[in-house]
């Protein structure tokens, strides 16, 4: 009776061990096999300098950080594009920009209005559209800014809802200083500045035409100084009808395709923009979905709630970035309570480097870059486009590993497909590559061997990663003028310029080895480096290679695109008069 009691208990014990080796061996691949909800973080001007798992020890990001140490952290994340507009259009299409239209030619690199006629265009299709099509929910909370209308004001061709988001809640725009009383404007600051000059010209005129005439002084007909006063007075209105009212026009909340405030009212915000979060989990709990949280952190004017006011020791900017990093732990906590934390894929990174120019005085308004060189605006330095890049999958992805090869937030698109069990477009050129091999540890090396870095529709960098060294090389070919000379940004412009006098051209190219100088300090020479003229042969060829990659496509932020048209105004009452506030008070401390 004992040896069969002992007997049974061996077979047991045999099968419990057996169920934990198939628990270890399988689990892995059956997690895999479903559909994890994807939360996307996507922060607005953030410098990879500005987050603690990236070295800075005095901005307080506890809950980014937690991401990272459950984690993968990249230590090479690339964005497509200095400024938001196209590096946003590449994230979600991932597509260089220059693919889709959304490089700019021109001076104006972003979209500049909601009523612009500029867009990511509707045949593009982006990540949601794919997912949706995977029976996920798809929804955007906060920035946009890739347009909005097209033709009419309501035709909303552009729009989010029109791009595979089943919801959206947020700005179609961007931050603005605009957005905030007693804010200096920023929009378009140097051409305002000439217009009012032309405007008081035209004033002066007529004064002076006028009292000539009264006087005696002047010999000229009343006809005359009434059409000078008629063309004086439209040009007046041509121009401020627009730029006078930045705020109602830009400045906007919309819910789906109704405007739900104009102006918005940045005081509360954040705090809208969490409960929708918290929100859009709740309701689709039981998933699969898809949530793009787009933050207006950190952009300038950095508005901040008063929680957090004063509470960094980096002023008003390291305020803004522990307030966002509180909103990621908020939504963090919501799916930790709806008991998704081990279902879900997280991923947080930024839109490109931070704003170096952007400046109050002596207090400094945008981020830190680190060891980089360059931010925001600058093509192909390294501090305009390395950004931090952080994914969570508890039990797939495994905890506390660092990646120290080059991805791109492109890669984002055909990774999301990939866990959607969806299928890449075959009729178009995709630039990223699946992550999740990398991301697991299942191979060593990056997919991408060359990265083309673009300052709007202009080619300025361009990196190779040689396999066979392990060497990451990149060649600038153009590289904006610093303004002061030296001074490592453009101060006296605001930002700096893609082309014309504002860059300078390199022949040869400037070159680096990334691996061995990441800060860009000491460009390699044919006299310094055995193999320079082999590595810039070799990019040239690959350079060759990207255009015959190209297709024409219309710009969309030409400069008829980016101008303001009162005519596709989104607008909550009948314009001109778009005034509304239809949250009343509907947020709740969270």
């Amino acid at each position: 009776m004992l040896k069969v009691t002992l007997l049974h208990y061996r077979r047991c014990l045999l099968l419990a061990l057996s169920s934990c080796l198939l628990w270890n061996t399988f689990g892995l691949t059956t997690a895999m096999d479903s559909k994890p909800n994807i939360v996307l973080f996507l922060a607005d001007d953030l410098g990879i300098g500005d987050v603690g798992c990236y070295g800075n020890n005095t901005i307080r990001t506890p809950n980014i950080d937690r991401l990272a140490r459950g984690g993968v952290k990249l230590t090479q994340h690339i964005a497509a594009a200095p400024l938001c507009t196209s590096s946003r259009a590449a994230f979600l299409t991932g597509r260089y920009p220059i693919r889709s239209g959304m490089a700019s030619s021109n001076r104006y690199r972003a979209l500049q209005w909601n009523a612009g006629s500029g867009g990511l265009p509707a045949n593009e299709t982006t990540f949601a559209r794919l997912l949706q099509q995977q029976g996920y929910t798809t929804g955007l909370i906060g920035k946009w800014h890739q347009g909005v209308n097209c033709e009419s004001f309501n035709d909303h061709c552009h729009h989010p809802l029109n791009h595979g988001f089943d919801y959206f809640y947020g700005m179609p725009f961007t931050l603005l200083n605009n957005c905030q009383e007693n804010k200096p404007p920023e929009l378009d600051v140097a051409l305002q500045a000439k217009l009012w000059l032309y405007s008081q010209i035209i004033i002066i005129a007529v004064i002076t035409l006028t009292t000539g005439k009264l006087t005696g002084l002047i010999s000229i007909r009343w006809k005359i100084i009434a059409c000078f006063t008629l063309v004086g007075c439209l040009f007046f209105i041509s121009w401020y009808s627009s730029y006078g009212f930045v705020q109602h026009w830009n400045c906007i909340l919309m819910r789906n395709h109704d405007v739900t405030e104009q102006p918005m009212r940045l005081e509360r915000t954040a705090s809208l923009m969490l409960k929708e979060a918290v929100s859009f989990i709740k309701r689709n709990r039981y998933g699969p979905f898809l949530l793009f949280v787009s933050f207006l952190h950190v952009h300038t004017p950095l508005f901040t709630t008063a929680k957090f006011l004063g509470k960094s020791h980096h002023g008003l900017y390291g305020d803004n970035v522990e307030e966002m990093d509180w909103m990621v732990g908020k939504i963090l906590d919501s799916l930790d309570k709806e008991g998704l934390e081990n279902h879900t894929f997280i991923y947080f990174a930024s839109d490109h480097g931070g704003h170096l120019e952007a400046q109050d005085g002596s207090a400094q308004l945008g981020g830190w870059n680190g060891i980089y060189k360059g931010g925001k605006g600058m093509g192909g330095w390294e501090g305009g486009i390395r950004v931090p890049g952080v994914f969570r999958w508890p039990g797939v992805l495994p905890a506390g590993t660092v990646v120290d090869e080059p991805t791109s937030l492109m890669d984002i698109y055909p990774t999301v497909v990939h866990l959607a069990g969806g299928i890449l477009p075959q009729d178009r050129v995709i630039d990223g590559r699946n992550l999740m091999p990398l991301l697991q540890g299942r191979t060593q090396r990056s997919e991408h061997e060359f990265l083309f870095h673009y300052c709007g529709s202009y080619l300025h960098a361009v990196r190779w990663h040689q396999k066979d060294s392990g060497a990451i090389w990149k060649a600038h070919y153009v590289t904006p003028v610093f303004h002061p000379l030296g001074a490592g940004a453009c101060y006296g412009k605001g930002i700096c310029l893609c082309f014309g006098e504002g860059v300078a051209h390199h022949e040869p190219p400037l070159l680096f080895d990334l691996s061995r100088d990441p800060s860009e300090a000491k460009p390699l020479s044919a006299d310094t480096e055995p193999l320079f003229d082999t590595v810039i042969e070799r990019i040239g060829r690959a350079i060759e290679e990207h255009r015959r990659t190209l297709t024409p496509v219309p710009e969309q932020l030409s400069l008829y695109n980016v101008v303001w048209k009162p005519w596709l105004q989104p607008c909550c009452g009948t314009f001109p008069f778009c005034w509304c506030d239809k949250e009343g008070d509907s947020t709740q401390n969270l």
